[in-house]
């Protein structure tokens, strides 16, 4: 008996003693010590991995459906550390696209060291890039840039945020014989005639904090559930809802898919 008591003081003292040792840890972190975080895109269909033109997919109200573009910008993000610190990243834009897997990793560079326990980014992009001079958007923000598959509404000037494309049975033949379904979500709220306003903020919890160190870039894991963008706050049917290329008829959609992205789990691995 005393000698199980024994053990658990002992086990208790270890305890603290490790608690301050970490803690002390922490505190000695070199505040110039700096290295990135990655939020990783897992995008999915349920519990079914995404998969462009071929996969088949049934959506909340049991209607078939084909998937052939799935692409959003990712915009505003920022971290907030376990003391409440938040380290924001207000010019960095970021393209989804399924169809390029190099796409689907964001880094985030010049993070300064300490835990974080908390993500927060935009989809869309902001009022104040979307209204600025054509010359500061660059990179994915150039809209001369995406070919085919715009993201820029040029008649309607802003950039689509969020772009999902497929086929589905119970949509009526158009002229080519197709049956395709276009949604389309854009939409910052106006520049000169104020209109909906689609951007939205999410903002996750992180599994396990993010330990960024000289040697260590975490890595933030995200899974995408696109069949949100069907049965989030607004149960949206094919049938019904097949071409949406309106900033007000987006919104119920720019509702839904806030609800699909949640934290698969942070990975800490020496660099």
């Amino acid at each position: 008996m005393k000698t199980n008591k024994l053990l658990s003081i002992l086990f208790f003292l270890g305890f603290i003693v490790l608690s301050v040792s970490c803690k002390d840890d922490e505190n000695k972190l070199n505040p110039n010590d700096k290295n990135s975080i990655t939020l990783s895109f897992d995008n999915n269909v349920g519990d079914k991995a995404l998969v462009l033109g071929t996969g088949a997919y049934t959506n909340s109200s049991g209607e078939d459906f084909t998937v052939t573009t799935l692409n959003y910008f990712i915009s505003n993000v920022s971290f907030k550390k376990e003391d409440g610190t938040i380290v924001k990243f207000p010019n960095n834009y970021f393209l989804i696209k399924q169809s390029d897997a190099g796409s689907l990793e964001a880094e985030l560079k010049d993070i300064p060291t300490g835990n974080y326990k908390e993500v927060s980014f935009m989809v869309g992009v902001d009022s104040t890039r979307s209204t600025s001079d054509l010359s500061q958007r660059i990179g994915v923000l150039d809209p001369a840039s995406y070919g085919d598959d715009g993201m820029y509404w040029a008649w309607n000037s802003g950039y689509i945020f969020f772009k999902f494309e497929g086929t589905s049975s119970v949509i009526p033949t158009n002229a080519s014989g197709k049956r395709p379904f276009q949604l389309h979500v854009g939409g910052f709220g106006g520049m000169t005639t104020k209109t909906a306003n689609n951007l939205r903020t999410i903002t996750l919890p992180l599994s396990n904090a993010a330990t960024v160190r000289s040697n260590i870039a975490p890595k933030v894991h995200l899974f995408v559930d696109i069949l949100k963008v069907f049965n989030g706050t607004t149960q949206i049917k094919l049938a019904e809802t097949n071409l949406v290329h309106t900033i007000n008829t987006a919104t119920p959609i720019a509702d839904n898919y806030k609800q699909m992205f949640s934290v698969n789990n942070v990975s800490n691995d020496a660099n």
